[in-house]
């Protein structure tokens, strides 16, 4: 069923709530549902109280109330998938950040679209834990996309089976087509191999040109593991290896961009394009330890080939491929590294709604994280130069009166012997929910991304949908990057099947730079639509004017669209005290 069809008959199949009457939210809506059907009543002060039993009650994709259109073609999740996660056992005594972390773990099964975990009156002054969740559609033609106005940037179709046979397992077959390539593959993870704590998954495409129809490279990743999914478990581990052998091209817009060459007429253009061949392998061993305060210790071991030539095709002079290769293309590089990173955040989490996805509960960690680390390339056969690398990130996120603020600031550099420091970076981020009031709340996010002697030569690309809406995709390119965007994001309305549709006022203001900044200025106007049942993401729609140039834009190119809100756009630096 395609997105359209499936909105249409969404919006059509009956009136939203009265006006000045609350919506119920599909949370409270399933609670209600589960303790009916165990004829439970909640207990108000189970803490601490003895856990009697606990109960599993599994909703279908829709509630029972709607009509069972889609549930026919769907295998609800199986007891057992839902009941290895619960944290809470009988005879043990019920505690509260159990039950939320149960939910936690829940929520991160792509499977489910609502989780809860409640405690229920019990004989004898005990109580019931409740278990309640209600799946999301399973097998389903999954998408992203980026549409700014006529021209689609990239889109990816997964017809993927998430739930197979109730066991929560993954299988899809994969498609991309990007402006020049299209990819055709296969993925299938397993989170729970044989019903144990280890996790596998695999992926591999095949990429072809769009013009030609040749086989132009492919693209893989297997990762084998045991992972940490509890506050509480010691041990973790993972071991991977991915490969990206394939020719790329970097468009502004719909060409490939034509790189200004510094000849004597000033006339003559590269296209920026190149052969793309990455291999890597890596082992990681984590422990973690506390109790208010976690610390997560990660030893790596790891090796990857990295090497990036101009295409044949560009047919160059020497001096222009060796142009190009110095200022534009990332750094040809083997390596074989040891690895070392600290982690500690307090263990202090809350669930919240209403900040990017609606009714959903969004599960945020309070309070600081920290992360530092070193990456040591030793010398060795594979490696092209010994180096090391430093890096660390802060964040810290504060929650009162309904309003939810973080400060999140990460840096690194490389270290080479008998040369300079090379790949200096800086990142910061500020980001802001306002508290609710009539009709919304504000969200404000103010981002600065700063390079330094970057081997890699990374561009910043900015414009249509990546922050700085209402411009042309792609239309301003530089090595930093300074963003701002202000929404004002109106409270949800409740369709039937649990649909639910806001609408948001923007200015963004930003510049992607080498040397010092040229603010951008837009304004406009969007919304957003979560199925629930379909996608976790919202989907967003925007309409914006670029105050600096009225005239140029066409009224097309201001609109664009794609999953996701636009604070979703970030550095992985941010994330990470070492770059990947």
């Amino acid at each position: 069923m395609s997105l359209a069809l499936f909105v249409s008959l969404v919006v059509s199949a009956g009136p939203a709530p009265a006006e000045g009457q609350p919506a119920e939210g599909p949370e409270e809506r399933l609670i209600a549902w589960g303790l009916a059907h165990r004829d439970l009543e909640l207990d108000p002060s189970p803490e601490g109280k003895e856990v009697d039993q606990v109960f599993v009650e599994r909703e279908e994709i829709f509630p029972e109330t709607n009509p069972k259109l889609f549930d026919v073609l769907h295998v609800k999740t199986r007891d057992s998938v839902v009941r290895r996660e619960v944290l809470l056992k009988p005879g043990e005594p019920f505690d509260a950040t159990r039950a939320l972390e149960t939910e936690r773990n829940l929520r991160r099964i792509f499977i489910l679209s609502v989780a809860k975990v409640v405690a229920a009156k019990a004989p004898n002054g005990r109580v019931h834990v409740l278990v309640v969740t209600q799946d999301r559609w399973s097998l389903r033609l999954s998408n992203s996309f980026t549409l700014i106005g006529g021209l689609l940037q990239f889109l990816q179709l997964t017809l993927v089976e998430v739930n197979f046979n109730g066991w929560g397992q993954s299988l899809s077959i994969d498609t991309v087509l990007r402006l020049d390539t299209f990819a055709l593959g296969q993925s299938f993870t397993e989170r729970r191999l044989f019903g144990s704590r280890f996790s596998f998954s695999e992926a591999a495409n095949v990429v072809f040109n769009r013009q030609t129809g040749a086989v132009e490279g492919s693209v893989g990743q297997v990762l084998f593991g045991y992972p940490i999914i509890t506050l509480d478990q010691p041990w973790g581990f993972l071991v991977d290896a991915a490969w990206n052998v394939r020719k790329r091209r970097i468009f502004r817009g719909a060409s490939v961009w034509q790189l200004p060459y510094p000849d004597a007429q000033g006339s003559e253009r590269v296209p920026f394009q190149f052969d793309q061949r990455e291999l890597g392998f890596d082992a990681v061993v984590t422990r973690r330890m506390g109790d208010r305060v976690k610390v997560d210790l990660t030893a790596t071991a790891a090796a990857y080939v990295r090497q990036y030539t101009p295409m044949a095709e560009s047919r160059l002079t020497d001096e222009q491929a060796a142009w190009l290769t110095t200022n534009y293309l990332p750094r040809s590089e083997n390596a074989t590294y040891v690895e070392g990173l600290a982690t500690a955040f307090s263990n202090d989490f809350r669930v919240l709604k209403n900040l990017d996805t609606f009714e959903l509960s969004e599960d945020q960690q309070l309070g600081f994280r920290v992360s530092a680390g070193a990456r040591w390339a030793f010398p060795s056969p594979l490696t092209t130069q010994p180096f090391v690398e430093v890096g660390g990130t802060a964040r810290y996120r504060f929650y009162r009166w309904d309003n939810l603020f973080s400060l999140t600031a990460s840096g690194g550099a490389r270290l080479r012997p008998g040369l300079p420091t090379a790949n200096e970076r800086f990142a910061a981020e500020l980001l802001n929910y306002s508290p609710l009031f009539q009709g919304g709340r504000f969200v404000t996010r103010v981002l600065v991304d700063l390079r330094w002697n970057d081997l890699n030569n990374r561009q910043v690309l900015l414009g249509g949908s990546q922050g700085l809406r209402g411009t042309f995709p792609e239309q301003f390119t530089g090595r930093n990057l300074v963003l701002a965007n202000v929404e004002y994001r109106t409270r949800p309305i409740a369709f039937v099947l649990g649909t639910w549709l806001g609408f948001v006022l923007f200015t963004d203001v930003g510049s992607a730079f080498d040397r010092s900044p040229l603010l951008q200025a837009t304004a406009g106007f969007g919304l957003r639509l979560l199925l629930p049942y379909f996608n976790f993401d919202v989907l967003r729609f925007d309409f914006g004017v670029h105050i600096n140039q009225l005239g140029p834009t066409p009224g097309l190119d201001r609109l664009n669209a794609t999953w996701g809100q636009v604070n979703d756009i970030r550095p992985d630096i941010l994330d990470r005290a070492l770059p990947l």
